[in-house]
């Protein structure tokens, strides 16, 4: 297995933004997260400038909507929520203190991540001669990433909404009353639709490795469901409403009937 010089140029972006982890260990899955996709998307279109298409420029400008949306959401709300901050550490279970090779393999690990969730868009960046017969399949993607992105901030926007009202209730408003984790099934729909713009481009290991990074991040969005479930649980488990609301409502996947994942200890995102 082989790969090509430009894939270490997008890791050494990813590597270089991701760094902000080392000033605050949460920024590795947060901040880190958000812009090293939208510096990927950068960094590809000006690698491959001399073969872009239509289709492949879409994508690479989605990929930056998406981190720039992303972490700029996350950064407004650690700025203006005091709460927030306090809270963060034990929502995403960073309060202990990693030692430096244990932060180093994290970043490194974060990385490998990352490029493997764009790898897509790059094969079919880097593929010339494979995807110019495959158009479809770009648009196709494209089209379920646009839609994701639009539902991933109408669920952030309902929420916040919501919250400026009854800061002491749960949310089940908006998308919310369709699914009650609808910002974790937009992620899962925007890596779907990525995944999808990279078929007719993919070849060999190569489908591997975007596998690789479609599974890990469907993964630790159910595995975030369940934090959140177990959360709201602790806070709302004696409201008779709440437990009527989880009793109907989806917790990721609309029209699946999977109404909790609490009891699955498996997943640990």
């Amino acid at each position: 297995m082989t790969f090509p010089s430009e894939i270490w140029i997008i890791a050494l972006a990813s590597l270089l933004t991701s760094a902000l982890g080392w000033k605050k260990f949460v920024y590795f899955i947060s901040l880190g997260y958000g812009f090293s996709i939208a510096v990927m998307g950068v960094v590809m279109l000006g690698v491959f400038r001399t073969q872009l298409t239509v289709p492949t420029v879409l994508l690479c400008l989605l990929l930056i909507a998406y981190g720039c949306r992303l972490g700029g959401f996350l950064l407004h709300r650690e700025l203006r929520s005091a709460s927030y901050r306090k809270e963060l550490p034990s929502l995403t279970k960073t309060s202990k203190d990693l030692g430096a090779a244990a932060k180093f393999s994290i970043w490194i690990s974060v990385v490998v991540l990352y490029v493997c969730q764009v790898s897509p868009v790059f094969y079919r960046l880097g593929n010339v001669s494979v995807f110019e017969s495959t158009p479809v399949w770009a648009y196709a993607g494209a089209a379920v990433m646009l839609l994701a992105l639009i539902l991933e901030s109408a669920a952030d926007f309902q929420k916040s909404a919501s919250k400026k009202i009854r800061p002491d209730r749960f949310c089940d408003t908006g998308l919310y009353r369709i699914v009650r984790c609808p910002n974790y099934f937009a992620e899962i729909l925007f890596w779907t639709g990525c995944f999808i713009s990279g078929i007719g481009s993919l070849s060999g290991w190569q489908w591997a490795v975007a596998a690789l990074g479609y599974v890990c991040i469907v993964y630790i969005m159910f595995g975030g469901a369940r934090r959140l479930e177990l959360r709201q649980n602790r806070r709302y488990g004696e409201d008779p409403e709440y437990r009527e609301y989880v009793s109907r409502t989806p917790i990721i996947l609309p029209l699946v009937p999977l109404y909790s994942v609490a009891k699955y200890t498996f997943l640990k995102g």
